[in-house]
């Protein structure tokens, strides 16, 4: 018989004992991450965090690159046949944050934190290249790991996208894959979704700026309070208002400042917050739209004010194609109740964002929900007794590699004769 014959599909044989792997390699995982989570560093300058990778990566047959306008690391596996580019994220920045966990391995360094999980990632990250190397003779092309600082605001992936890391294997990546934990989510099951997943990022800054007087003869002063107070409740409307509502935006106004006793009417008042979107058209619209709303208040009050908006991460879009095979491998790698299609997108914010508006990939998340905690109860992210459990990491590992082995599948050579 000749021709094309249909077969029922089979899994990928290559994928069948990787979680295994990823098991078998477990220890080292958990010893860099404890490392690492015991000595947070913030920002874009994390010389001990850096030090870390370096040593965990010494005996892996890699290329390694150093930023230089941060401590970042970028490691290049070649496999055994020329072939694409696939990048593969995990950044390594902690917050400004006391921790109060009680772990034996906890923070060792005054006001610092890893409280959002981004030493799971380095590790995870970390043992899914020396997966990988074990498999390079399966690999028709390379994989960049992208060890990445100063997420939390201060725009890492940017940093390292202007040095080059999207082109560090000699050629332009052409796929990318991030994963970030959540203890909101069952431990080591994987969620994500087609299109917009995390939101854009930007900050607001109001001063209302009015005339001083005492607290007995506000005719004789131009009271900022009023006006700023007033601002609160529009700018909430104006969301209401002005943005679709399938086409999810939040402000929330998070500090207001002004005066210093009982009996002065204060010259100025300041607010400050934040607003998310899920659209760059929404984020150029509440742009444009919050300096009006604050201006016109301003103006009807007798008040000057003086409104600056501080941009942070776009929107976080998932490559549609990208987002299914993430999950297709999930079900694969993990198991088909652990892959999971998110139905909404989270309002919070991540710089890999920068890396996806350049090349198709996915962001997905990874449940850590400790043990004997319902998700939902469970500390978040950015809490200061944040808890995660690390019997998860396997996943992560593999999830990792299974996305660089599917990605850089080698061409199956015919038979002979």
């Amino acid at each position: 018989m000749t021709g094309p014959t249909e077969l029922p599909s089979l899994p990928d044989a290559r994928f069948a004992g990787l979680l295994a792997e990823a098991r078998a390699l477990q220890a080292t995982t958990v010893e860099l991450r404890r490392e690492i989570h015991r000595h947070p560093e913030r920002g874009l300058h994390l010389p001990r965090t850096q030090a870390a990778i370096r040593r965990a990566l010494a005996d892996l047959p890699l290329e390694i690159q150093l930023g230089k306008s941060t401590t970042s690391v970028t490691a290049i596996l070649r496999g055994a046949r020329p072939g694409p580019s696939v990048l593969l994220r995990g950044d390594m920045d902690a917050l400004p944050l006391h921790e109060d966990t009680g772990l034996e391995f906890a923070s060792l360094e005054p006001g610092a934190m890893h409280a959002c999980g981004h030493d799971t990632h380095v590790a995870m990250l970390a043992s899914a290249a020396r997966l990988l190397t074990a498999h390079v003779s399966e690999l028709a092309g390379s994989v960049v790991f992208m060890f990445q600082p100063g997420e939390e605001g201060f725009h890492g992936a940017r940093h390292m996208i202007h040095e080059g890391v999207l082109d560090a294997a000699g050629d332009r990546v052409e796929r990318a894959f991030g994963l970030h934990v959540s203890t909101n989510i069952a431990s080591g099951q994987l969620r994500t979704r087609p299109g917009s997943i995390m939101a854009s990022v930007d900050n607001f800054f109001v001063r209302v700026i009015g005339k001083g007087g005492h607290g007995s003869a506000p005719y004789q002063a131009i009271d900022p309070i009023p006006a700023a107070a007033a601002m609160v409740g529009a700018l909430q409307t104006m969301i209401t208002r002005r943005v679709d509502v399938f086409d999810p935006a939040v402000l929330s106004v998070t500090r207001i400042v002004s005066g210093t006793t009982t009996n002065i009417i204060p010259e100025e008042a300041n607010l400050e917050g934040t607003f998310r979107t899920q659209s760059e058209a929404s984020r150029a619209l509440l742009r444009d739209e919050l300096p009006k709303v604050c201006e016109a208040i301003g103006t009807a009050h007798g008040c000057r004010v003086q409104v600056d908006i501080e941009p942070g991460y776009p929107v976080t879009v998932n490559d549609a194609v990208e987002a299914r095979r993430v999950l297709d491998l999930g079900r694969e790698v993990l198991g088909a109740d652990q892959s999971v299609p998110m139905p909404a997108p989270q309002m919070g914010g991540e710089d890999f964002s920068y890396v996806l508006q350049r090349v198709s990939g996915a962001f997905a998340f990874l449940g850590v929900c400790p043990p004997d905690t319902a998700p939902e109860d469970a500390a978040s992210n950015h809490s200061n007794r944040v808890l995660h459990d690390e019997s998860a990491f396997p996943a992560g590992v593999a999830m990792y590699a299974a996305y660089a082995m599917d990605a850089l599948r080698a061409p199956v050579r015919p038979l002979a004769g």
